[in-house]
């Protein structure tokens, strides 16, 4: 429970200050104010709200000026409950303010007004505890809106000290492991998980409007579906079964697209067994929505629309400031992947590949090992250094509370590897020897260029579009759950769209084959046999299910907690998650979570 011996030693001082509190005849911790239930407090905001703009010569009593609304002479009376964010005292009167619901009010305290008790409560305060106040309105010469306080009474003492200065937690982790702090103490930080509430607000009332029905599906299931990515596990005792944590609800909610809901939508919680880093957390939010007769296309239109609606309702405008850019949330462009990727080819790795070079290894293949022969001749000896030291950079952009060590170790010049260079590398696309190794290794382990071509965009395009796009048309190998394009069954109708540098949603025109279903899981199977722990298993009752007649349907999930970051300017996940997943703390050590880097997308 204590960090120090200090934080020790002041409980135990706090609790001397509590015990005579109770001496006062207050009690230690009261179950509500006001005590009486025939009576309720007045929130700070609607204080704020209705006097805010009274101007002080209405406020303090002093006859109005002719016309004015308000009645000269009356004193507005208020009841008002709040934590003490800063508190001090002068002889037989003091100021402390209170901060409730995010916003604060400031109280003016005198001996002759509260009585002898009254006053020595106040002295007993610390920053941090709770306290109710009656009194009446004023302002002070400064103009500030007060309240004169005639009856104090204790509500929570605050046993342990608020951050220094009470300017909030500075240490980023310490926020993140101390929440309950950090709301209080950052109001910056309160106002991202308020906006937070607003966009599942916004995003209710959009599909709402529009005839989803919002549903919920098991978050324990039998068979880790509808993603490819690695579960947790978990047994139920009373049935003797493994289960896993639901890492998406896809395959049930197709269910119910089959069982004649034809729009259904559902905010839900997901858990992946994978890294973390600025963009991935293993339990995360999603919005998954499902439209019967609909396909990819339709969705594209869908949701940018909706992405334009939150905005406009959470911010009044859809135009946001992230990462040092301008997004205009409203403005969006739609891209192939192949034309992404073209788009985005670096200039020192050669001539560019047209659209029909991507349609098979013979003929693409010849550009990535162009573009890696270049890459290694311009790094030279010093390939495997630039590697590093790119890593060092993404590293760096992706966790920007990492340790000040390894910054500092970054800023230092490197003898065989001229900064010169490296920034020159940095404008032509984060690209290294081993990025483009990575796509050469997918020739020699398919016949099909599509995973090539799928880590080409992830390496090329993907850090670079900032700007709402659309990127559809993905290859067939990565993605076993989406319907072929009748013209051309290399592709399928999916898309993906992205803004800020990452992936923010994915869909598609939703497989309805239980034929070519079931084909999709057996290849799925032959790659997990392969190692891959990631790949789909079979599931024979969505085939089944499919076989009672799933009609043309459109398909798509939104990271919540990565639109969050958007609409609120942040730069990791975990300043919108309210709890975020963190390693268990050494006793005493100072260790501090750093996470492991995960770049595949959830």
């Amino acid at each position: 429970m204590f960090d120090s011996e200090f934080e020790r030693n002041l409980f135990a001082l706090r609790q001397e200050k509590l015990e005579a509190i109770t001496q006062l005849g207050q009690s230690a911790y009261p179950n509500r104010f006001p005590a009486a239930l025939d009576s309720v407090a007045d929130t700070i905001h609607d204080i704020r709200a209705r006097w805010d703009a009274i101007p002080a010569e209405v406020l303090n009593g002093i006859p109005a000026t002719e016309g004015s609304a308000e009645v000269p002479g009356e004193r507005p009376r208020v009841t008002a409950a709040g934590r003490i964010i800063t508190i001090r005292a002068q002889g037989k009167a003091g100021f402390a303010t209170l901060q409730q619901g995010g916003e604060r009010l400031q109280i003016y305290v005198r001996l002759d007004a509260v009585g002898e008790q009254g006053f020595a409560l106040y002295k007993l305060l610390d920053m941090g505890d709770h306290i109710g106040v009656t009194g009446y309105l004023f302002r002070t010469r400064t103009g500030e809106l007060t309240v004169h306080v005639e009856t104090l009474t204790f509500l929570s003492k605050a046993m342990l000290a608020l951050p220094e200065k009470y300017h909030g937690l500075a240490d980023v982790e310490l926020r993140y492991r101390q929440r309950y702090v950090d709301l209080f103490a950052n109001l910056d930080s309160r106002e991202v998980f308020v906006k937070r509430a607003k966009i599942l607000k916004a995003v209710r009332k959009f599909f709402d409007e529009r005839g989803y029905l919002e549903v919920e599906t098991p978050m324990m299931q039998p068979i880790a579906g509808g993603a490819a990515a690695r579960p947790f596990t978990t047994h139920h005792n009373a049935l003797d079964v493994d289960l896993y944590l639901r890492i998406a609800p896809e395959l049930y909610l197709k269910r119910l697209v089959v069982g004649g809901l034809d729009r259904v939508y559902e905010i839900n919680r997901n858990f992946r067994n994978e890294g973390v880093s600025t963009q991935h957390n293993p339990e995360f939010t999603m919005l998954e929505f499902y439209q019967a007769y609909a396909n990819y296309h339709d969705l594209m239109t869908l949701t940018e629309e909706l992405i334009a609606f939150v905005a406009q309702e959470v911010n009044g405008t859809t135009v946001v400031e992230f990462n040092g850019h301008t997004i205009d949330l409203a403005k969006w462009q739609r891209l192939t992947m192949v034309e992404a990727i073209k788009q985005r080819w670096p200039v020192h790795a050669g001539s560019t590949p047209e659209v029909a070079d991507f349609s098979t290894t013979d003929k693409l293949k010849p550009f990535v090992e162009l573009a890696h022969s270049r890459y290694d001749l311009l790094y030279g000896e010093n390939s495997a250094k630039a590697d590093g030291i790119l890593d060092s950079i993404r590293l760096r952009l992706e966790k920007p509370d990492m340790s000040p060590s390894l910054a500092l170790r970054m800023s230092e010049p490197d003898e065989k590897m001229k900064w010169e260079m490296l920034n020159e590398v940095r404008k032509n696309l984060w690209i290294t020897t081993k990025d483009l190794e990575e796509a050469l290794d997918h020739f020699e382990r398919s016949t099909s260029p599509g995973r090539a071509i799928y880590t080409l965009f992830e390496r090329l395009a993907e850090p670079q579009i900032v700007q709402p796009t659309i990127i559809y048309d993905y290859p067939t190998e990565v993605s076993p759950l989406s319907k072929a394009k009748p013209d051309d069954p290399a592709h399928v109708e999916r898309f993906e769209f992205f803004i800020g540098g990452f992936e923010v949603g994915n869909a598609f025109s939703e497989l309805n084959d239980p034929v070519e279903q079931r084909k999709r899981f057996e290849d799925q199977l032959t790659q997990r046999a392969g190692g891959d722990d990631e790949a789909h298993q079979m599931d024979e009752d969505y085939v089944r299910a499919l076989a009672y007649g799933l009609p043309p349907t459109g398909g798509e999930g939104i990271g919540i907690d990565r639109l969050t970051m958007l609409l609120t300017g942040s730069k990791s996940i975990r300043d919108v998650i309210l709890f975020p997943l963190m390693r268990p703390e050494t006793q005493g050590s100072g260790t501090r979570d750093k996470g492991q880097e995960k770049q595949d997308p959830q």
